[in-house]
């Protein structure tokens, strides 16, 4: 499974491993630097999700009073289904 492939938590779960493998000392200094290189990734593709899920959150439209529109199914509006 390759980074693109992760979700947010499996990018997650494998950070803390590596820290892990990373913290106890037993990592040669080659496994290390390529561990360190995964994980510099990993936390790229994680800020880029968590970005895009904050521009998401962002774009909802909200009433004057401050709430969510919803469509008839329940579903938010946002702004792009605004401008359509």
């Amino acid at each position: 499974m390759t980074e693109q492939n992760l979700s947010f938590e499996k990018a997650f779960e494998r950070l803390e491993a590596i820290l892990e493998t990373l913290n106890s000392g037993k990592a040669t200094l080659d496994e290390a630097l390529k561990l360190y290189e995964e994980a510099a990734k990993l936390m790229k593709m994680c800020e880029k999700i968590l970005h895009d899920a904050e521009k998401k959150i962002e774009s909802l439209v909200k009433t004057k009073e401050g709430k969510v529109e919803l469509t008839e199914a329940g579903q938010p509006i946002t702004a792009e289904m605004k401008t359509r």
